[in-house]
């Protein structure tokens, strides 16, 4: 457990880790959603103080699986996770087509796509770092409660908590949130190397304490982060005003 200052100091912590981690050729597990924007703008200030020859060998072999994507929104969907990974690494990086993998929101068969990623994640060797954030409901991917620890990457509904929290790229209106999304599962969490675990703010500090403190429960999927054996939690003071040190 690492406790940051404030959410700049957990972004350029985070940013660190993924560095290394491109630095060793890993095969990065990449998420979205408004916890990721001040980590995904660091790591760009960081990579782009590089030399440009060590920046393009960095890129060349760039490697990453997001965990999950809308169903029904199209790549170029201004609120597609295609879209957000284009904004904030892709473009910006003009990383290589391919590199960055996220599941296909318009796959005539979303749950022939989700066997379908979850099989290239595995021909890929495996995530060697899994990045994540933490749903108000404590979800982690699109993985909604109830869910067990062997849960597989597969296309799910929404549930109305985790459309409410969404809903602010959707201008507010829960309702345009899709109802359906392609989520790796925890068995593909789990399954990574190592997982890095990402949360800020007073609304996370409860949800967080019950992750982290109360016995793992299908009530509280990322709970089951606790059997890890490389999970690294980093947290600003708000999201950890709630936990309980010895």
């Amino acid at each position: 457990m690492r406790v940051e200052a404030d959410t700049d100091a957990v972004a350029a912590h985070v940013a660190e880790r993924l560095h290394q981690a491109l630095e060793q050729a890993a095969v990065l597990g990449l998420a979205t959603g408004r916890t990721m924007e001040p980590v995904y703008a660091a790591l760009l200030q960081r990579l782009k103080a590089l030399p440009p020859q060590q920046l393009a060998l960095l890129l060349g072999r760039w490697r990453s699986f997001n965990l999950d994507e809308y169903v029904g929104l199209a790549k170029d969907h201004p609120q597609s996770f295609a879209s957000f990974m284009q904004r904030q690494l892709a473009g910006p990086l003009q990383l290589p087509g391919g590199c960055l993998q996220i599941p296909d929101g318009c796959a005539a068969d979303p749950e022939a796509e989700a066997r379908r990623y979850s099989a290239a994640v595995i021909a890929a060797g495996g995530i060697d770092l899994q990045l994540l954030g933490l749903g108000s409901n404590g979800h982690v991917g699109f993985n909604e409660p109830p869910c067990s620890a062997s849960e597989s990457c597969r296309c799910l509904g929404l549930s109305p908590a985790t459309r409410e929290q969404n809903a602010a790229a959707f201008e507010g209106d829960p309702a345009a949130v899709p109802e359906r999304a392609i989520t790796l599962g925890t068995s593909e969490i789990l399954a990574a190397r190592r997982v890095l675990l990402v949360v800020t703010g007073t609304a996370k500090a409860q949800i967080l304490r019950r992750a982290l403190q109360e016995p793992p429960c299908p009530e509280v999927p990322a709970s089951w982060l606790q059997r890890h054996p490389q999970l690294e939690v980093v947290v600003d003071q708000a999201a950890a005003a709630a936990l309980k040190f010895s």
